[in-house]
């Protein structure tokens, strides 16, 4: 007999927390033959049949982000929050595998001459920034920093125009009171092991594909060198100085609202990926139908913000960030909440 899809399920045998921090190879064949054994005993019906649709959104939870000594591990303010993030994130799926009918995973996805990489920018001495500066308008203008000629060939854009898109990319994020730009390590480089999902994290998103017969949906993000992309919604620049398109939006995610009864957003890092998503979303709802914001749960003990410490700490404005989703009526839950005690 199907259970109630709001019913929490036991957490299958396979799952392993204390492995959540570590990288593995996900063992495909036998996990599909356990799902499926596992909807059949917890009467787990198709995601077709599913009367309420939820959509679950997890945003570059990869290996980069979430395990300790990799590029950006993102430790928040615990030093441990992406593991423990994702402990908690995996229960959520395996917990509400009934009641989860789709999965989308975000990627982020970057190449080496991307405009927050050292290489992008040299000083006259011909040094590069260090990782974590924080460039400004200012610099770009005083000359403190320039566009590095050397890349402009393989970008396919001439020197000038380099230079000339560095005053007008500093001067939008500025203007649009965006993070300044930020130098970070070179991560999640395209085809790398810091690029791929957290095991743990990918095997739990296989799993439900599998046991409620799902098709999970991969976005790629942030591979455009002249632009930072934290939301999977759109990058941080849209034209260049010359009213060019840089990049565009990305409307799927106001089509999920449309598509779906709820969904629920997770993900890293809460300050940077998570809470321009999240704001970006938020902004195409008031424009589109100020009343699909209340579809929208944000899951927020499986997020946390970028601190280094001595360096930075975003903590704050995350936090800030979710006050006012949760003024614009979004709805603010955790992992082990059960359903059917959800608001809305």
């Amino acid at each position: 007999m199907p259970v109630s899809p709001f019913r929490p399920i036991p957490i299958p045998p396979h799952h392993e927390p204390e492995n959540v921090g570590e990288v593995w190879r996900v063992p495909y064949q036998e996990r599909a033959a356990e799902a499926k054994f596992w909807a059949m005993e917890h009467g787990i019906t198709p995601s077709s049949t599913d009367s309420t649709r939820l959509c679950l959104i997890v945003i570059d939870v990869q290996n980069t982000f979430c395990i300790p000594g990799f590029e950006l591990f993102v430790a928040g303010r615990s030093g441990n929050g992406a593991v423990d993030d994702n402990r908690r994130l995996c229960q959520f799926i395996y917990r509400n595998l009934a009641a989860i009918t789709h999965i989308t995973a975000t990627l982020d996805t970057h190449h080496a001459m991307q405009i927050f990489h050292s290489i992008f920018l040299v000083n006259d001495q011909g040094e590069h920034p260090q990782p974590m500066s924080l460039i400004s308008e200012q610099d770009i203008f005083s000359g403190r920093w320039k566009f590095n000629t050397e890349i402009a060939d393989s970008l396919g854009i001439s020197a000038e125009y380099g230079q000339e898109y560095l005053f007008h990319y500093t001067h939008q994020l500025s203007e649009r009171k965006k993070y300044e730009l930020t130098v970070w390590p070179y991560h999640v480089m395209l085809g790398s092991i810091g690029h791929a999902l957290v095991s743990a994290v990918e095997e739990a998103i296989f799993f439900h594909g599998i046991a409620r017969s799902s098709w999970t949906d991969f976005e790629v993000k942030g591979d455009n060198p002249l632009t930072e992309h934290y939301s999977a919604v759109g990058p941080e620049v849209l034209e260049g100085p010359d009213g060019r398109p840089v990049g565009q939006k990305n409307k799927r995610f106001l089509q999920k609202l449309l598509e779906f009864d709820r969904v629920v957003i997770t993900g890293q890092a809460k300050s940077h990926c998570v809470a321009w998503t999240i704001d970006d979303l938020l902004n195409d709802i008031l424009l589109y139908d100020p009343q699909l914001v209340k579809k929208v749960y944000l899951l927020n003990d499986c997020s946390s913000a970028v601190v280094v410490p001595g360096v930075v700490d975003y903590t704050d404005e995350a936090e800030a960030a979710f006050r006012k989703f949760a003024a614009a009526g979004m709805h603010i839950i955790n992992a082990m909440d059960d359903i059917d005690s959800w608001p809305g």
